[in-house]
């Protein structure tokens, strides 16, 4: 139990510090007041602070997932390691693109996923996870994952940003965000992205999943709804470019897609792992 509990400590200090910062980027930049404003750059310090939970968060997480006797994950490791990579892409593209005012949706939200490990810590070890294409396959889907997760959130952001302009109600500090066209292109440059990655991890799945799993493909619940996902994306990026598809219709399959990718695996993983009590 208690080398269960050192094991954690990273998970749980990491959780605190993304809480800790979501809270202060949520009252410097979104509390309404003289001094706010949305779209302020992160000053250092602050992208020190990021920086280093996410190294704090990459320990805990290769001491949890990665053993002698074989890599160990569950769906709490998923989420974890998805907001990780989440936070991290965030991070880097943050020194390109102007990405400010999602701090406040990013963070809590890691800082949530970073500490369901700490009330679901049991795993299961992974067969083939030694494998090459193995490890190409878990790359890409949780790349797919993260980016996904991220364009979830913009998509969000800009549906709460365009609806508080369509009522006039747009605040003084919202004023300073990017046009919604820029923020517009970012989250389909973020999907194209993670709509390659997702092709690569759902044909990788299907043509070669007795290489890589060590058994024939089924067409159960979690291909389904990993289909189900790739096929709305598909549609979006395919009526973005032949009908400019934009505003709440883009927003709407987004998030859709997104909720049917979540339902793939972490949804699935869930129910055998905490509900039907399946390792």
């Amino acid at each position: 139990m208690v080398d269960i509990v050192i094991q954690l400590l990273p998970h749980i200090l990491a959780a605190l510090i993304y809480g800790a910062l979501g809270f202060h980027f949520w009252n410097t930049r979104w509390r309404e007041g003289e001094k706010q404003c949305v779209a302020c750059p992160m000053q250092t310090w602050e992208r020190v602070a990021i920086a280093t939970a996410l190294a704090i968060h990459a320990g805990g997480l290769y001491d949890a997932l990665f053993a002698d006797v074989g890599m160990r994950f569950s769906f709490s490791f998923a989420l974890s390691l998805m907001m990780w990579l989440a936070v991290l892409i965030y991070w880097l593209e943050s020194f390109m693109a102007r990405m400010e005012g999602m701090q406040p949706m990013v963070l809590p939200l890691a800082a949530v996923c970073t500490a369901t490990p700490v009330l679901f810590p049991h795993v299961h070890l992974v067969a083939n996870a030694s494998a090459t294409g193995f490890k190409l396959h878990f790359l890409a889907a949780m790349l797919a994952y993260s980016l996904l997760t991220l364009s979830a959130l913009h998509a969000i952001f800009m549906g709460f940003t365009e609806s508080a302009l369509h009522k006039r109600s747009l605040k003084r500090s919202l004023n300073s965000l990017p046009p919604l066209l820029t923020m517009e292109k970012l989250l389909f440059r973020m999907l194209t992205l993670g709509f390659i990655l997702l092709t690569l991890t759902v044909g990788s799945g299907v043509f070669f999943s007795e290489a890589l799993f060590g058994k024939p493909l089924t067409l159960d619940h979690k291909t389904l709804f990993a289909f189900a996902s790739w096929s709305i994306f598909a549609t979006l990026l395919v009526g973005r470019h032949a009908w400019g598809w934009r505003g709440k219709r883009a927003l709407r399959w987004t998030l859709a897609g997104f909720a049917l990718l979540i339902l793939a695996y972490v949804g699935s993983r869930f129910v055998a792992e905490v509900i039907l009590g399946r390792v």
